[in-house]
């Protein structure tokens, strides 16, 4: 726990965002969002489950000190964990793939990612590449596959879920989207990634145009999302806000965010 208590104070640098570290171990009710997709996590940090008969799909574990919260979720709701097929991403962070190391044990799911998140992922999110790297917590080693592109994607049974690679908060962030039904009305999904520019005080941004020019890139490609649900890592993050709106919050962000450091 002291441990915990260590990695979340490392937020405090950045009061502007006003994180509620608080509540990324707070237990909350399991629900469905729409039809057979459903919220498994914790108050403050995502964890979605996409159920079918021939198996689930997990997107994110958050806290390696949340797993157990996580698969009771998944019980209450009456799933089973050991029916978890494949278990996806949205970034490498402690937040959101802290526990995919021990549920992937636990269900004999796959982890799949895309060639960055799977390297961000087997590094225990000790990547160099991560603006927040140096800052950040690490998290428990995860054997992920890197086979997945924009574009692809992955099946379970019937279940659908299509990747959508959204570099910027970290080299290997992906947004999903599928489509959930309830009854003969369908609604599609759209979980994105965080698109904060968010960075360790030794990180520059503007150090990196490629990385920038890439960023930007994603604010595009998320205001197009197939977006009747926004479901995002934070759940906070989504609160009122569109495909479209979310992405407009991120692409303001960064321009303050380079803005702020031409003055250092």
């Amino acid at each position: 726990m002291r441990r915990t208590l260590l990695a979340l104070a490392a937020f405090t640098a950045f009061p502007a965002l006003a994180i509620d570290t608080a509540s990324w171990t707070q237990p909350v009710k399991p629900h469905a969002i729409y039809g057979n997709t459903y919220f498994v996590g914790t108050k403050g940090v995502s964890s979605i489950l996409v159920t079918s008969p021939q198996g689930h799909v997990l997107i994110d574990v958050p806290l390696k000190e949340n797993v157990a919260l996580v698969e009771e979720n998944i019980r209450k709701l009456g799933f089973r964990v050991e029916d978890i097929k494949i278990i996806l991403n949205s970034h490498a962070h402690f937040d959101h793939a802290g526990g995919i190391a021990a549920l992937a044990k636990d269900s004999g799911a796959t982890v799949r990612a895309t060639a960055a998140g799977a390297r961000e992922l087997r590094l225990g999110g000790d990547d160099a590449s991560d603006p927040q790297h140096g800052d950040i917590h690490l998290f428990p080693r995860v054997d992920a596959v890197g086979d997945i592109a924009d574009g692809t994607v992955v099946k379970v049974g019937p279940l659908a879920l299509t990747a959508h690679v959204t570099p910027g908060h970290t080299a290997g962030g992906t947004a999903w989207t599928w489509e959930s039904c309830q009854g003969e009305a369908c609604k599609s999904i759209a979980y994105v990634d965080s698109l904060t520019a968010y960075s360790a005080k030794s990180y520059r941004y503007s150090d990196h145009p490629d990385f920038v020019a890439a960023f930007r890139k994603t604010f595009d490609r998320v205001a197009a999302l197939p977006c009747d649900i926004l479901v995002a890592p934070h759940p906070e993050q989504a609160e009122g806000k569109t495909c479209k709106s979310y992405a407009q919050a991120g692409r303001e962000r960064l321009e303050q965010k380079l803005a702020e450091e031409k003055g250092r």
